[in-house]
């Protein structure tokens, strides 16, 4: 692993002002009050893309552009931000650029890298899962002889990530030094280039890194001393939900503990994600909010009173999600339960289940799930309430009625099946 070096990180940013301004870093007043700590966002989500990944893939072409023929053409593997990064670029330095999709990728992430790059991409569409759009982008560059831009694991692209960091020191007050730096780790090209440039201006224990708890491929890595490959990832943060850190990653942050890794739940991101769009106005991808998701759950010893840099990694968000997160947050914030319960078939039995509810409680999902009964029957109810403690209550009126219920809210496997 070539390290990263601060002189060529520098030049690096004042090369990228020919592609795009430096993105913000603000002193964001909600997350201070609310945590007791200066927190600063470092915007990435305000880049052309919305995400950070333009600067890996500038770092890359540029180097690669002022020495290679004019015909030379670039591919990528991507269904997310580093096609959308690439196929910009691409646009740019005026090259030819190949981008590998998987079939299944959604038709706005495949109109929006389109747009980026314009004329000077194509786009193929192959393979049901990445693994498989991968390899076909590998064979594509062995049999026309072209450039393979990797999404993390190299050392141009890890420099082209440091730029972050390197911004983040400019656009601090005068004489503010952050006590925190906290940031997302996927595949580890921002982690091990912002840790690469700062190692000399910060401690080891400054940095905080987040990855959602499906797929802890640092963590894990540095649990077992080696690079280790997940058998399965869950793909909701799709922005991070990487199965094994790149190795030139791997290699410049072995040096750091596993403690300093703090898992974050899917639903908890949610939560965060929800917060910031009706507080801040600010919308954010799951991997955006993940690094706040994680200030969060941070104990308040480690962050009051603490000069904290938080890096909001990207805001390609589709809209469709919506839903699906307002679910999600709702449950872990313990303001929507589902259960499945045991009705008598009788006249008035409905009603009197009504009744049990508080005046917070709202029903918002009713089923009848076994409809063939003599005595009794099923149905699957969801319940939406005001305060998370407003349903013990529910469960104790419930218990005094004799009411048979079962609580499948974190029940995964019957939750996937009937929710």
């Amino acid at each position: 692993m070539r390290g990263v070096k601060v002189m060529d990180v520098e030049n690096a940013v004042v090369a990228m002002r020919e592609l795009f301004p430096e993105t913000p870093l603000q002193l964001n007043d909600h997350l201070s009050a609310r945590f007791g700590a200066n927190v600063y966002l470092k915007r990435e989500d305000l880049t052309p893309v919305r995400s950070y990944k333009i600067r890996g893939a500038f770092n890359f072409f540029r180097k690669i552009v002022a020495d290679s023929p004019a015909d030379t053409t670039f591919v990528c593997a991507s269904a997310g931000n580093h096609a959308q990064g690439f196929a910009y670029v691409c646009r740019h330095f005026g090259v030819e650029g190949v981008v590998f999709m998987p079939v299944t990728t959604p038709q706005q992430k495949i109109d929006k890298t389109r747009t980026f790059g314009g004329d000077f991409i194509t786009i193929r569409l192959i393979g049901d899962i990445f693994d498989q759009c991968y390899a076909a982008a590998r064979e594509h560059v062995e049999t026309i002889g072209g450039h393979m831009v990797p999404p993390f694991d190299d050392p141009d692209i890890i420099e082209g990530q440091a730029t972050v960091a390197a911004e983040i020191m400019q656009q601090l007050p005068e004489g503010v030094v952050p006590d925190l730096v906290i940031m997302p780790v996927g595949g580890g090209g921002l982690s091990s280039g912002m840790t690469g440039y700062l190692k000399d201006t910060l401690p080891d224990e400054a940095f905080v890194f987040c990855e959602p708890a499906g797929a802890p491929s640092l963590k894990t890595s540095l649990e077992q001393g080696r690079v280790v490959t997940l058998p399965k990832v869950d793909n909701f943060v799709d922005g991070a939900a990487v199965a094994r850190i790149g190795d030139h990653n791997f290699a410049a942050l072995k040096r750091f503990s596993p403690e300093q890794v703090e898992i974050v739940p899917e639903n908890a991101i949610c939560v965060t994600m929800t917060e910031m769009l009706n507080i801040e106005g600010v919308v954010l991808e799951p991997a955006g909010a993940l690094s706040l998701a994680a200030l969060a759950q941070l104990p308040e010893e480690k962050r009051a009173g603490k000069t904290v840099v938080a890096v909001v990694s990207g805001g390609n968000f589709d809209f469709e999600r919506l839903p699906d997160v307002k679910e999600r947050a709702m449950r872990y914030a313990g303001l929507k339960k589902y259960f499945i319960l045991r009705l008598p078939q009788r006249p008035g039995a409905l009603r009197d289940f009504l009744n049990l509810l508080g005046p917070e409680d709202d029903i918002a999902r009713f089923e009848y799930l076994k409809k063939s009964a003599r005595n009794f029957g099923s149905i699957l109810i969801g319940i939406e309430t005001g305060k998370r403690e407003n349903f013990a209550d529910l469960f104790e009126r419930f218990d005094q009625a004799g009411l048979g219920f079962e609580d499948i809210t974190e029940n995964e496997i019957l939750a996937n099946l009937i929710i």
